[in-house]
Formats: structure tokens, C-alpha cells, sequence
């Protein structure tokens, strides 16, 4: 009997053919996606629609044209937003940046945050207040957190849309974060969306390397991520 591949993936198997062509469903279907794709990439992020007290920066890119032809000045904060951070003492800074999907985080950000502050209440962290940033890259938080004294920085911030993905929220997780940083200094959780990771495994697993980065002082490739698997409950 053969195989309905569709109800395991929601990536484009199976679509059929009229001649030697896509069925115009098909085709359609394809339009929509990549039009919603490109929208994600433009639309600007409203911090006003998050609903939470917040710092609100501001990266080098003075606006999303320069931000998407220019990468390295969404990495760096303007100068008038680095003046609005005061250095203090703090084990964790939270940091919610656009990225490439505005969608994400007016969708995904708050109630993660929701279900990561339920874990991290259990526990004693001081948390540096909540920053937004615009124009952002995953890297603007390094300079955040060295600006704030935070002792390890998480960055949630909008994907590069997929066809199937137009609003996915990655998780960025540094230990003593700085200008400099590396990719592999770094731990993602990537997905974070309705159809993909939801927000209590995303913040359990969240919860759990921020916990892990503190006590071994690191974050990367010696954090294992598989290490998180085998200590999460199940849900």
C-alpha cells in the first residue's frame, strides 16, 4: 500500500503534476508561502504590541534596508542606545531582537518569556531588565550584555523565514558575552513555534542550559544540548 508522505512532513512531497507541470493548487499554494516569507522579512517589529517593560535599543542599522544589506551594523548598537545602558551586577540578561521575522516575536516572545520566568521564579536570578532592539542580529546581544555586567545573555530572536516557517523564534544562550563572540560560544534552540518546539519544552530546555552555563562557566560546543533530553520531565 503506498505511502502518504504528507502526513509526516509538511514540506512539499507528493504534489502531483498536470502534464509537466505543478496542479495550479500546488502552484498557488507556493506563491502564498514565499509572498508571506518576504513579508516576514520586511514587516517592522511594534515593541508597543509585546506588552512587557522594556528597554527599547536600537542596532547601527538605521533602517531595514541598510539592516539587510548591512549584517555587521545589526550586530552593533547605535550610539544613543548604548548611553541607555548602566553596568550592573546580573546573572542573566534577556534580550528580544526582529531578526529576520517580526512575526516571531509579536507571536512567540511573550509567552515563552512567561513560561521561562515560572522556572526561573523557583530560583535566585537576578534578571537585568528586558531590552528590545531593532534592526537586531543574534550578535547585538554580546555588547548588551558586557554593557549591562550580565554574566550570560539570551537572545530570542525571529528565523529566517521558510517556506513553511514565516514566524519561527530562535534562542541564542552566551556565557560572559562580549564583542567577539563566536557562533560556537554559543547554544540555539531553534523552531520555537506553534507547529514546531512549544513554549514550555522550549523554556524547559532554555531553563535548563542557563542553569548548566552558570554552573560550568561556558556556553557552545562543550554545553551539549543532548545532556538537556535526558534531565527535561515529560511533558
Amino acid at each position: 500500500m503506498p505511502i502518504d508522505l504528507k502526513q509526516f512532513t509538511p514540506a512539499r512531497v507528493g504534489l502531483g503534476r498536470t502534464g509537466h507541470s505543478l496542479p495550479t493548487a500546488e502552484l498557488l499554494r507556493f506563491q502564498l508561502d514565499h509572498a508571506r516569507a518576504r513579508d516576514a522579512v520586511y514587516e517592522e517589529l511594534d515593541p508597543r504590541s509585546l506588552g512587557l517593560p522594556h528597554v527599547l535599543l536600537h542596532s547601527a542599522a538605521p533602517d531595514r534596508a541598510t539592516y539587510l544589506r548591512r549584517p555587521d551594523l545589526g550586530r552593533q548598537l547605535s550610539e544613543p542606545s548604548r548611553a541607555l545602558l548602566a553596568k550592573g551586577d546580573y546573572d542573566a540578561a534577556l534580550v528580544i531582537a526582529d531578526g529576520l521575522s517580526a512575526p516571531a516575536v509579536h507571536r512567540h516572545a511573550v509567552p515563552l518569556l512567561e513560561a521561562l520566568r515560572g522556572l526561573l521564579g523557583e530560583e535566585d536570578w537576578k534578571l537585568a531588565p528586558v531590552t528590545v532592539v531593532l534592526q537586531g542580529r543574534v550578535a547585538i546581544g554580546d555588547e548588551i550584555g558586557e554593557r549591562l555586567g550580565a554574566r550570560l545573555v539570551a537572545v530570542l530572536i525571529g528565523e529566517r523565514p521558510g517556506l513553511t516557517s514565516p514566524d519561527s523564534l530562535g534562542i541564542y544562550l552566551t556565557w560572559n558575552p562580549r564583542p567577539g563572540r563566536t557562533d560556537a560560544e554559543r547554544n540555539c534552540i531553534s523552531n520555537v513555534r506553534t507547529e514546531g518546539i512549544g513554549y514550555t519544552l522550549a523554556a524547559r530546555k532554555l531553563h535548563f542550559l542557563m542553569c548548566e552555563a552558570r554552573l560550568r562557566k561556558l556556553s557552545g560546543v562543550p554545553l551539549k544540548e543532548d545532556a538537556a533530553q535526558a534531565s527535561l520531565p515529560a511533558l
